[in-house]
């Protein structure tokens, strides 16, 4: 019996057994405290989801007042944002008219390029040696925007008698006379006359 107990594989389940009965007799169960007071909270001893706790509450508070303020912020932001797609897209209305405007404009007013002065320079000479007739008679064959563009580069006195010519050719050319001085007035860049 002595060789039993002295055996390894013995040793182990009466060292289990020993243990377990001095903690069944030494074992107690902890008493649950009482009630205490600590100034006007009272805090109950039972189950956790009956405790008072004010500093969590104090803390679920400003979660709640911070929530709102986040809520009302995101909703200025909503609101902004709704404003400034409002806002551009007017802009962008107003965007496309100015370029509308700015078409009409450049198509209403002539321009004379650097590369072309040269050569109209070269046709006003031309023009104005002729007589008014004649150059009146030329020039009622090309469009008004040329026409402009040549007459910028001729004196006064030239443009005068070669605008009556053409004016006095038929009733349309009073018409065209009138427009070709008004696109003439409306000439940008004009170069000053020469001697």
């Amino acid at each position: 019996m002595i060789k039993l107990l002295t055996s390894n594989w013995l040793t182990a389940p009466i060292g289990a057994v020993v243990y377990l009965t001095f903690t069944v007799i030494f074992w107690q169960t902890p008493k649950p405290p009482p009630i205490v007071k600590a100034g006007p909270v009272t805090t109950l001893v039972g189950p956790s989801w009956e405790f008072s706790n004010p500093e969590a509450d104090q803390l679920v508070a400003e979660l709640k007042a911070e929530k709102r303020a986040v809520a009302a912020r995101e909703q200025q932001l909503n609101d902004m944002e709704t404003r400034l797609q409002a806002e551009r897209a007017e802009l962008s209305q107003v965007t496309q008219s100015v370029r509308i405007l700015q078409s009409d404009f450049d198509k209403a007013v002539v321009r004379v390029r650097a590369d072309e002065t040269v050569n109209l320079k070269k046709l006003a000479k031309v023009y104005s040696d002729m007589a008014p007739d004649t150059a009146a008679n030329v020039l009622a064959q090309m469009d008004d925007i040329a026409i402009v563009k040549i007459m910028l580069f001729m004196k006064e006195a030239e443009t005068t008698g070669i605008l009556e010519a053409l004016a006095k050719q038929n009733p349309a050319g009073a018409r065209r006379t009138a427009a070709i001085s008004d696109r003439l007035r409306l000439a940008s860049n004009r170069p000053p006359t020469a001697k």
